[in-house]
């Protein structure tokens, strides 16, 4: 922890420098895809699945780097695209691992509740050789949190030791990789898990055109009326925050990127 508490090892740095060095991209890295993080994006094609943008993911990664995070969770594994891309920071690629790669996580928790995917991601941690501090949690971000929130209240006076709950707590890394309307409602979940000065990263959603008018009572919204209620949403979750928190936005090629610091 430096002098001024940012925890990046940046010391007297300001929390605005802190930011923009957290949140600038790491030239040395490039974004070139990760050999088995490429081969599962042609899967994702081969199953009209829409992957993240390659800027996102490479961003993400280089911040992902620079945070010593002790517990990180990737709330949404899917097929495993992002998880490779992680996993090869942390361990490199199987058959060629890094000489220095920076320091991984305690624990990082995928949270996926496809069975089917669930399989694949435990195949690709297995073959990263991360079974020992990487699992997959296959239920509902949703589920997962309010029972997270209820163990930590009740195990609070407990040893690290005596709590077997799935979900290591406090969280100091959140990558959330979810449909664009679920993004708030996991975000705002998320973010009453993380740790002081724990870092949130996710792909803020887009900003919603034309008129979509109003949902008659008793009625389903209709998908573009939904987005316009994530979105506002989104907005309020993000106004609460900056009220006593720190964030950033990186603007990237195919989005932005949202950088949440928990004071």
């Amino acid at each position: 922890m430096t002098s001024d508490g940012s925890g990046f090892g940046l010391p007297q740095m300001s929390e605005r420098e802190m930011f923009d060095r957290l949140l600038s991209e790491d030239s040395e890295r490039g974004d070139s895809e990760p050999a088995i993080a490429a081969g599962i994006g042609e899967q994702m094609l081969h199953m009209s699945l829409r992957p993240l943008p390659r800027s996102m993911r490479a961003r993400i990664r280089d911040i992902s780097a620079k945070i010593p995070a002790r517990n990180a969770v990737l709330v949404g594994g899917g097929i495993g695209h992002l998880s490779a891309w992680l996993l090869d920071l942390w361990c490199g690629d199987p058959a060629n691992p890094p000489v220095q790669p920076p320091p991984r996580p305690e624990s990082f928790r995928i949270v996926e509740p496809g069975g089917k995917f669930g399989v694949i991601i435990d195949r690709l941690i297995r073959r990263h050789g991360a079974e020992s501090w990487t699992q997959v949690i296959q239920m509902t971000w949703g589920e997962l949190a309010a029972e997270a929130a209820t163990w930590s209240a009740a195990s609070a006076s407990l040893p690290d030791s005596a709590r077997p709950y799935p979900l290591p707590i406090p969280l100091d890394l959140v990558i959330i990789d979810t449909a664009e309307t679920e993004r708030a409602a996991t975000a705002a979940a998320a973010f009453e898990l993380l740790s002081h000065g724990g870092v949130m990263l996710v792909q803020e959603p887009e900003v919603p055109t034309g008129d979509v008018g109003e949902a008659e009572s008793g009625s389903t919204m209709t998908p573009a009326q939904r987005k316009v209620e994530s979105f506002n949403d989104w907005i309020e979750f993000v106004k609460q925050v900056s009220e006593s928190h720190s964030l950033g936005f990186v603007e990237l090629t195919g989005g932005t990127l949202a950088v949440l610091r928990r004071a």
